[in-house]
């Protein structure tokens, strides 16, 4: 009976553990889904996320720019805008799919479809795109780094291949590299590529979640590390980086956070309501940014960045002084709910989807009771 107790009261410790960063959102979760009262929402957004100093949300949420019309694109989780072929963008579906990828043009259609060689998709969430400096052709780049429970994988995968040169429907050859986290496994959905350093990081997708660099030279032959070197924002679906290496960009279910390096926060970005926000990219000027949704005939909407965050061409050092020791941030490490979506007082329409409220909220109900049930018989 006394090992009953004692083994009762550490599974109650640690669903306590568990829960509790859940039971701490449901306030967030709550404004983001509209089940609090218009009159209780600024007190309650304000008490659950702290205000932060860099806030300029852009007035402008965007207009629509095209809907994707092919019936296979029916859970676009990854963007990119080609580095070379005027007026196209790349998609690839969620898990589910193949290894495959759409080549989309400005008015919704496909243009192509490509599929990678002797590669399984388990769950793809992320791409980017950049240029190799030494022959100016571009590169995609694809994250199979998906992982809903969060460890099931001893390692997650990136794929690089050549941009196509024609937008003609190919099987196109892949280089795998293979990655494992510092301090143990994490579900991740963003991913970018440095333009200047073709450095490449993963953005974690967590109620605290982080940014991840890989190392500067990447290995076939072993699993390379990543390390993490600044905040997140929580539940980071997506990131990616501009242009000309002069700021980055974490999408979310509630906004978006421009980035200088990880950790300086600039400013964060309203977006347009989606249904499921799950993809962000900039375009070719660097200007604005193009984010889209999962669903059939999901929406691509064209962001315009403010003027005043919009600079000239920057060097690299600034990202790169991000390469700090194990385990830790970047100087302006400010938190990752400090740098979260949505501002205080703000209402922002493209919350968290309700089903995904749902299941979070039926999970800390369903994780009380068990506390509640196992504090009674340990009492007993």
């Amino acid at each position: 009976m006394r090992r009953t107790k004692r083994s009762d009261g550490a599974a109650s410790r640690r669903l306590i553990r568990l829960t509790a960063p859940v039971l701490a959102l449901l306030p967030v979760l709550a404004l983001s889904a509209g089940a609090l009262p218009a009159a209780a929402r600024s007190a309650s957004l304000t008490a659950a996320v702290p205000p932060v100093a860099a806030d300029s949300a852009v007035g402008d949420e965007g207009r629509l720019l095209f809907t994707f019309t092919d019936p296979r694109i029916d859970e676009s989780s990854g963007l990119a805008v080609s580095p070379t072929h005027d007026g196209i963008v790349y998609t690839h579906n969620d898990s589910g799919d193949s290894a495959r990828f759409f080549a989309v043009g400005m008015d919704g259609k496909t243009r192509a479809t490509f599929r990678l060689a002797g590669v399984a998709a388990r769950d793809w969430e992320a791409m980017a795109a950049s240029v190799d400096p030494a022959t100016g052709k571009g590169v995609l780049w694809f994250a199979d780094i998906g992982d809903n429970l969060d460890g099931a994988w001893p390692d997650v995968s990136v794929y690089k291949v050549d941009e196509p040169a024609t937008m003609r429907s190919a099987t196109l050859q892949a280089t795998r590299y293979r990655f494992r986290y510092e301090g143990g496994a994490r579900n991740a959905e963003g991913m970018m590529i440095h333009p200047k350093t073709g450095r490449l990081y993963i953005v974690s997708k967590e109620f605290s979640g982080s940014v991840f660099i890989a190392p500067k030279v990447l290995r076939t032959d072993r699993v390379n590390l990543l390390k993490r070197v600044g905040p997140a924002p929580i539940m980071a679906t997506d990131a990616a980086y501009a242009p000309d290496g002069s700021s980055f960009v974490i999408r979310t279910y509630f906004s978006a956070s421009l980035y200088r390096a990880p950790g300086d926060l600039v400013t964060r970005l309203t977006m347009p309501p989606l249904k499921q926000a799950e993809s962000i990219a900039y375009t070719r000027d660097g200007k604005a940014l193009l984010t889209g949704s999962e669903g059939l005939n999901s929406p691509v909407y064209r962001v315009p960045l403010p003027v005043d965050v919009v600079g000239p061409s920057a060097s690299a050092t600034p990202a790169e002084a991000a390469d700090a020791p194990t385990g830790t941030a970047g100087a302006g490490d400010k938190g990752s709910v400090t740098a979260s979506g949505g501002g205080p007082g703000k209402d922002e329409g493209g919350g968290i989807p309700f089903s995904m409220v749902a299941l979070w909220v039926g999970t800390a109900v369903g994780a009380i009771g068990i506390i509640a049930a196992i504090a009674y018989r340990t009492a007993r």
